[in-house]
């Protein structure tokens, strides 16, 4: 007796077929030496905050994860993890990014600064953050890191802003405590303008 070839025959042989030829090259390529063209080299050099850190880091790995888990930055939180609420928010080359939704190979050429790089060499707190201390602008402090960044970005582009736009700069950030008004009489305070 014949067996026909069935259409659903062929496709599962299709499939089959495509399972050892994918594995049988992830096995090659795992022992191949030679770097072949598209493949992302994993030990990198990153500035974050003036200094340079070796750091492995897998292709797919977000800047927040790095700092957080590979070179002990836990300033930098980890909220959403989708790029909505600001916790994680840093600043590269001078603009401000949710460090959940950038990755890390794609900073390798720029300069990274945290809320840790912030405090002065003799461990004076930068204007931003005694501003907020004063202001009492924290409450249970998971957004303040993020906070402190947008507003430093701010003041670092237009050291005296309207409250206006220091509203606009943290809109990017939330606050589950709903202490924005606090947060902007720091940012208003830290500017040398009255609250």
């Amino acid at each position: 007796m014949n067996p026909r070839l069935s259409r659903r025959r062929f496709i599962k042989a299709v499939i089959a077929s495509s399972v050892v030829a994918a594995t049988n090259a992830r096995i090659t390529s795992a022992g191949a030496q030679d770097r072949s063209p598209g493949v992302v080299e994993r030990l990198i050099s990153l500035n974050i905050n003036g200094r340079t850190r070796r750091v492995d880091v897998l292709p797919q790995e977000t800047l927040a994860y790095t700092l957080r888990y590979k070179l002990g930055l836990t300033g930098t939180k980890i909220g959403c993890n989708r790029g909505e609420c600001g916790a994680c928010t840093v600043i590269i080359d001078g603009v401000t990014n949710y460090s959940c939704s950038t990755l890390t190979h794609s900073v390798r050429s720029r300069e990274v600064r945290t809320v840790e790089g912030l405090q002065g060499a003799d461990g004076t707190l930068h204007p931003v953050q005694q501003a907020f201390i004063d202001e009492l602008s924290p409450q249970c402090g998971f957004c303040t890191p993020g906070q402190i960044m947008s507003a430093v970005a701010l003041l670092d582009e237009n050291p005296t802003p309207t409250r206006e736009a220091a509203r606009q700069a943290l809109s990017g950030n939330l606050c589950r405590c709903g202490a924005y008004d606090h947060y902007l009489n720091g940012v208003m305070r830290a500017s040398g303008q009255n609250s």
